[in-house]
């Protein structure tokens, strides 16, 4: 279900910098793509919050992979809520096979698309190729279609995928949600709250105003 932090006590602070954010600041959507949830709000996000700010945050939990069986059992939950989640908003749901691993490379290129103001396009090409298709991410083929869905270089996307110097700020990203109290991703920071949880997210765009997605061309 996720949760929602109030942030009263504090502006919000930018994920890279720590620096607090102006009170007029524009949602900050944090995602990871090695998540099924991301998958299933970002094309949402998209569409009804095109002047959000994208940021990649690797590191949003998913039941585990233990081979315990409490950790076994948790994990076998998680999946068929996510399952459930996916039939309940009408969208495709297929496992990639190196789910639920996380994707470095793929975070790499999302940081360059969000760099690059093509953020929410990235993301959603890689979510439908990982969660539609079970395509693996990390494949630099997947990548490469992924970057040029999103109107990206491919060459530069591959160059970014490579280039672990981007893992730092993706990670900052995420620490910034844990040091709000945050626990899971996705989440949006709105309105001085941080919403954790793909149906928290779906909650607070329903309160924020929307705006009409208007990607660049490609060049």
């Amino acid at each position: 279900m996720g949760q929602v932090i109030a942030l009263s006590r504090q502006r919000p602070r930018s994920a890279r910098t720590g620096a607090p954010a102006p009170a007029s600041a524009a949602p900050v959507f944090y995602f990871d793509l090695a998540s099924p949830y991301t998958y299933l709000v970002a094309e949402r996000v998209d569409r009804r919050l095109a002047y959000a700010e994208w940021r990649p945050a690797r590191g949003g939990r998913f039941g585990t992979a233990s081979a315990s069986a409490t950790a076994a059992d948790a994990f076998e939950r998680a999946w068929r809520a996510a399952e459930q989640r996916a039939r309940d908003l009408h969208l495709p749901l297929v496992w990639p096979d190196r789910f639920p691993s996380p994707v470095p490379r793929a975070m790499r290129v999302a940081d360059l698309a969000v760099g690059s103001g093509r953020g929410g396009a990235f993301v959603v090409a890689a979510g439908r190729l990982a969660f539609c298709g079970g395509f693996d991410l990390e494949d630099p083929l997947i990548l490469a279609e992924a970057a040029a869905a999103a109107g990206l270089d491919v060459e530069l996307a591959l160059v970014a995928a490579r280039d672990a110097r981007r893992d730092g700020a993706i990670a900052a990203s995420a620490r910034a949600v844990w040091a709000e109290g945050g626990a899971t991703l996705p989440a949006l920071l709105y309105g001085g709250r941080l919403y954790c949880g793909e149906q928290r997210v779906t909650t607070a765009m329903l309160v924020a105003p929307s705006r009409a997605a208007v990607h660049p061309s490609a060049s």
